[in-house]
């Protein structure tokens, strides 16, 4: 069932919290639709040791959550903006991270290991997170966007260094993906996204290292 975004402006705040509600548990539960092919989905499987694909499977579930942290932040942004343009903008942003996030469930499943049990705690973080940035104005929450983006891309050339030729078809998965990151940072600066101050930053990048290294184990 694909996840269909909020276009009327008139619904009471109720319906909105409920549609988001509605949202977060197909996001949870791995209700969206494919719009793409998966990268890589005609390789063959190789044939890693236990110990690798173990290590692989850890680094796409920390890929995975990051997509469901994505797919949040993107929602909380689009349920408070405050112009059309800007809501309509993200929506689209958090559609085309819909692939991203089927692309990693999909890996999970053919390396025979569940996502990360800690996930609705992150999709509520990030929501939150996301709300409160459109809050400040479009400017910020575009901000939020470039500096998400920028260190998804960072910690997305960390795993493909790590996987190198070990697994292509997570490899191709990886690369297509933070392709298409660094594409959504650009465009939200594009957008009139500002820079955001440094103590932010650190902030996002401490919580960014507590999610991997809980996802990566459980």
């Amino acid at each position: 069932m694909n996840i269909k975004p909020i276009k009327a402006n008139n619904e009471s705040f109720s319906n909105l919290i409920m549609t988001e509600f509605d949202h977060m548990l197909k996001v949870l539960n791995h209700k969206t639709q494919f719009n793409q092919k998966i990268p890589g989905q005609k390789m063959q499987e190789p044939d890693l040791p236990a110990p690798k694909a173990q290590h692989i499977a850890g680094l796409m579930r920390i890929n995975h959550t990051g997509e469901v942290c994505a797919q949040a932040l993107y929602n909380g942004q689009a349920l408070m903006a405050k112009d059309e343009k800007t809501k309509q903008h993200l929506i689209k942003a958090a559609q085309e991270e819909h692939d991203h996030l089927n692309w990693c469930q999909s890996r999970l499943d053919e390396l025979g290991v569940q996502t990360s049990v800690t996930n609705p705690f992150w999709y509520a973080h990030s929501f939150a997170i996301g709300s409160l940035a459109a809050f400040f104005g479009d400017a910020i929450s575009y901000g939020f966007v470039i500096e998400t983006e920028k260190q998804v891309e960072s910690h997305l050339q960390e795993h493909i260094d790590d996987i190198g030729d070990d697994d292509p078809k997570s490899l191709k998965i990886l690369q297509q993906m933070q392709a298409d990151e660094i594409r959504h940072g650009n465009e939200a600066k594009d957008a009139g996204g500002v820079e955001l101050p440094d103590p932010i930053k650190r902030v996002m990048s401490g919580m960014s290292k507590i999610m991997k290294f809980v996802s990566y184990r459980v």
